[in-house]
């Protein structure tokens, strides 16, 4: 009867040493890559999220496909100023030639509570006139917005926006103001412009 061959000691690992390290670097790879995937996508549906630009509608200010950071995390209507510039979904109202889904992004320029009206290229506010230093000085305004006899209040919890691009802006002029609930976070940052990477706060 031939002897049975020798399988070495009992209880050793017929890889080997090498084999299991590589089985272990592999392991760990893979549980970095899921932690790795796992935290983009909570970055992106609770912290931040990246927007591009699909019209010239806020030109000046940014361009057609600019990329923009939009900051969600410790967000809240609550808290938007006049002047910010905001992402909010796809009012229901809008009828204005383009996509009719998808998120838009305007400049806020009348808070819930406030009076709004344009006077020539000049909008009021509360009855001053609303300084714009984001705009060029000869920027025409384009629709008008109510009158100085008849102004328009902003409901409570709405937010009247506009694009910077006046003459060439579907916004609040054509489908009334904002809800705070439909905002989903203030724009902050331009890390793309005219083709090229670009740093600029907003």
């Amino acid at each position: 009867m031939p002897a049975p061959a020798d399988l070495g000691p009992v209880g050793t690992d017929p890889a080997g040493p090498r084999g299991r390290r590589r089985w272990r670097g592999l392991a760990k790879l893979l549980v970095t890559l899921l932690a790795a995937a796992l935290l983009s996508f909570l970055l992106r549906a609770y912290a931040y999220e990246t927007f591009f630009i699909p019209s010239g509608s806020m030109i000046p200010t940014l361009a057609v496909y600019d990329r923009i950071l939009v900051q969600k995390a410790f967000f809240s209507w609550h808290d938007v100023r006049e002047g910010d510039i905001v992402v909010f979904s796809h009012p229901p109202r809008d009828h204005c030639p383009g996509p009719a889904d998808g998120d838009l992004v305007k400049r806020v320029i009348a808070l819930p509570g406030q009076t709004i009206f344009s006077a020539g290229e000049s909008i009021y506010i509360d009855g001053r006139r609303l300084a714009e230093p984001y705009l060029p000085a000869d920027d025409p305004l384009g629709g008008p917005i109510a009158s100085s006899r008849h102004p328009y209040r902003v409901p409570a919890g709405q937010f009247y926006v506009l694009g910077d691009n006046r003459a060439d802006s579907c916004d609040s002029r054509y489908w009334g103001p904002v809800q705070g609930s439909a905002i989903v976070g203030k724009a902050i940052l331009v890390f793309w412009h005219n083709s090229h990477p670009e740093f600029r706060g907003l």
